[in-house]
């Protein structure tokens, strides 16, 4: 099958988040099982890099076009990402697939894939990844943005992708038909991590001593995650434990000197450590070295979740946003979204090494036989299928 990836992060790109990860794991699956890929993304990115754009490159196998954003000559001024040699790329080569999978709804990416999709009569699922119109449609731009096309994307979608039952029913109540759902987890691939750090790797380069305890949030420093309600709930497990630090391992979207702040007004400044982004073999050390991964909130499904369950790392997460019903007392506990049940929560791993080990264990566990890409991407080749047989009937005739 001829597929086009849709996303506006792809590798080498990763600190853009989970969107990037999971893009290139399912582009790579879907290569290493036979199918011709394609990718359409953007070289957006915090730091300089000097990707080929607006022309195809070989990454792993797959074609992958970086599209030049016209942000670039804009001088600053706050604009969307704007991939100008997109929709001539699109008009010339859309109509030769047989699928397109649009990430990420809320993009001019998504615009001009689906756009050309309807034009050529080839289908496309879209995949939102935890950022449907009512969640997270709070800025001028984004709401402009739901006005002018969201509605028409997400209807038109041949089929839609959930990550959990939460935004399967997101999806519902805005009209998608139940038989246009499919629910797919994230998954991770094991065969990228054949052998994890030793423990103690990542203490060693904070000045961290095996005795003492760590505390992990690892991602964007998004507000909408809760980290400032996980400084404010260490501040309690600080007030009760003196040999316990809070990492903070990441960054990225303006609010680092917010979350700077937040601590220093709470006199955590030497309990709390900021490392800005890290490498992916640094990633990996921080979780195997840390005793607690917490993310207070999140939507759709995070990798961050499975790096840690893969390194044996219980997980603390709340009742805010989304839900993954697999995390609580099977691989640490979903709590309410307070400072003190956050804390309490937190408290009750540090304090029991037992309970920590057998929570690592069974996460452990659930990754590899569960929340791999190998067994995942059966359910995602069989979805494809489905829609492409169903709708061979649209593609007008030539394909174009």
């Amino acid at each position: 099958m001829k597929i086009l990836q849709v996303t506006p992060f792809f590798k080498p790109l990763w600190e853009a988040g989970g969107v990037a990860r999971v893009a290139y794991d399912i582009s790579h699956n879907l290569h290493q099982n036979g199918h011709d890929i394609t990718v359409y993304t953007t070289n957006r990115s915090v730091y300089p890099n000097d990707l080929p754009t607006n022309r195809p490159t070989g990454v792993d196998g797959m074609n992958v076009y970086y599209f030049e954003n016209l942000r670039k000559y804009a001088g600053g001024a706050t604009l969307p990402v704007i991939p100008y040699r997109m929709p001539e790329v699109a008009r010339k080569n859309v109509a030769q697939f047989d699928l397109i999978h649009i990430h990420d709804h809320r993009t001019l990416l998504t615009v001009i894939a689906s756009h050309y999709g309807r034009k050529y009569g080839v289908p496309y699922v879209l995949q939102a990844h935890g950022a449907l119109p009512q969640e997270t449609g709070s800025t001028h731009m984004k709401r402009l943005f739901d006005r002018l096309w969201s509605k028409r994307i997400l209807l038109d979608a041949a089929g839609v992708i959930a990550l959990n039952e939460t935004e399967a029913e997101r999806y519902r109540a805005l009209g998608i038909a139940e038989e246009k759902i499919a629910i797919v987890p994230n998954g991770i691939d094991l065969a990228e991590y054949p052998n994890l750090p030793p423990r103690g790797r990542f203490r060693a380069a904070w000045g961290i001593d095996d005795a003492t305890r760590v505390v992990l949030y690892l991602g964007r420093f998004d507000p909408t995650k809760g980290i400032d309600l996980l400084i404010r709930s260490f501040e309690k497990v600080a007030q009760e434990e003196d040999d316990v630090v809070l990492m903070l391992v990441g960054g990225g979207v303006g609010h680092d000197g917010k979350f700077q702040q937040r601590v220093r007004s709470l006199g955590l400044e030497d309990r709390v450590i900021f490392t800005g982004f890290v490498s992916k073999e640094d990633k990996m050390a921080a979780y195997t070295d840390a005793d607690v991964f917490v993310t207070p909130s999140f939507t759709g499904f995070p990798v961050t979740f499975l790096e840690a369950c893969l390194c044996g790392t219980p997980i603390v997460t709340t009742g805010q946003g989304d839900l993954l019903g697999w995390v609580d007392n099977t691989v640490g506990f979903t709590t309410a979204y307070t400072p003190e049940a956050l804390a309490d929560a937190i408290g009750r791993l540090l304090a029991d090494d037992a309970l920590r080990a057998r929570f690592g264990k069974q996460a452990k566990e659930l990754v590899r036989t569960r929340y791999n890409w190998q067994a995942i991407m059966h359910d995602v080749e069989r979805f494809y299928a489905g829609i492409v047989n169903n709708g061979q009937s649209r593609r007008p005739p030539g394909g174009a």
